[in-house]
């Protein structure tokens, strides 16, 4: 069975409240309907119910009256939920009047159904743009608990099963902090350990933090970060497998793990790789992807309380059920 088909399996057997606020979006409801006909999630709809159920039937959707259907001009449970939003953001300054306007808008609308427990995670970018996806996610549902910034997962699936778990590896940050400092790469890495157990189903996540050098082979500021930074996510997470100053070939090789950083448990076996930078990691895995042929899923989004997820706008349907079946696995995690 692929990582794929068993993320599916899954979600699957335990399905979860997945919330797609674009579903007047063709992509997106189309995938909604493949997810109901699979039973990979319970799906929660926001959209015009005649535009969503004309689109249904243009594209021959069958399973659509399957969702739960929320009609965001016209929810009962709008003026409840305002209150909440004004409350939640009055330190911000925001006005009732205000608030009633944004639980209107779909992306809105979904976190606060995910912010009273109506649902358990949330899907968007399709039509959106990462910040229209990430804005409301941060202001109502906030980051998970010690931590302060979000960041972007990688499964990278390659044909060598000598390198990671079998094949599989984790990586992260490869999506939103440009330069995370080394209590950032911290959160980081438990954060992307965590990913990998969720999502990858790794049962142990060994992580390696990456850099030029390995066990002090070369001495910079940001080689400082790096050490900092393992020093702190150790401390944070002391049942976390990581280790650093890493070389990439010292990470993944035992031969070269070996000679470069002797008696290290994670030289040589890591299975999830922590880039110091956004620049580093959003190049390298589409270097792998490209030029070494993996297959790359994500960005999975992770260290917001409760997952939410972008999509590329040039995404397909196939991203988008994939994306569902991801959140879903997250979501049974963050319970």
């Amino acid at each position: 069975m692929s990582l794929i088909e068993k993320i599916i399996a899954r979600a699957q057997a335990n399905p979860q409240r997945i919330v797609l606020p674009e579903a007047e979006e063709e992509r997106t409801l189309t995938a909604a309907d493949k997810a109901l006909a699979d039973k990979l999630a319970d799906i929660i709809l926001i959209g015009n119910p005649d535009k969503v159920y004309a689109l249904a039937k243009k594209h021959g959707l069958t399973h659509i009256d399957k969702a739960t259907l929320i009609d965001p001009e016209n929810y009962e449970r709008s003026e409840e939920l305002a209150q909440l939003l004004c409350e939640l953001r009055k330190s911000k300054g925001m006005t009732i009047e205000q608030a009633r306007q944004l639980v209107k808008n779909p992306l809105y609308l979904g976190c606060m159904i995910i912010k009273t427990e109506g649902a358990d995670g949330q899907i968007s970018g399709a039509l959106s743009t990462t910040g229209e996806t990430l804005r409301p996610a941060l202001q109502i549902i906030k980051c998970s608990p010690g931590i302060t910034c979000v960041s972007g997962a990688m499964l990278l699936i390659t044909d060598r099963p000598e390198y990671g778990e079998d094949g599989v590896l984790v990586v992260g940050d490869v999506a939103v902090t440009p330069m995370p400092d080394a209590d950032q790469l911290a959160q980081i890495a438990v954060c992307t350990a965590q990913t990998a157990k969720s999502v990858a189903g790794f049962d142990d996540p060994r992580v390696a933090m990456l850099s030029f050098s390995t066990k002090g082979s070369a001495k910079h500021e940001v080689v400082d970060k790096v050490i900092e930074a393992t020093r702190l996510a150790k401390e944070r997470c002391p049942e976390l497998k990581v280790d650093g100053e890493l070389q990439a070939d010292a990470a993944l090789v035992p031969s070269v793990g070996e000679k470069k950083a002797p008696g290290s448990a994670i030289a040589g076996h890591a299975n999830v790789l922590v880039y110091p930078n956004l620049e580093v990691g959003n190049i390298s895995y589409k270097l792998v992807q490209r030029l070494g042929g993996a297959i790359a899923i994500g960005p999975i989004l992770q260290g917001i309380a409760r997952p939410v997820n972008d999509l590329s706008r040039g995404c397909s349907i196939d991203d988008i059920y994939y994306l569902i079946a991801i959140t879903a696995c997250q979501a049974m995690d963050a319970k």
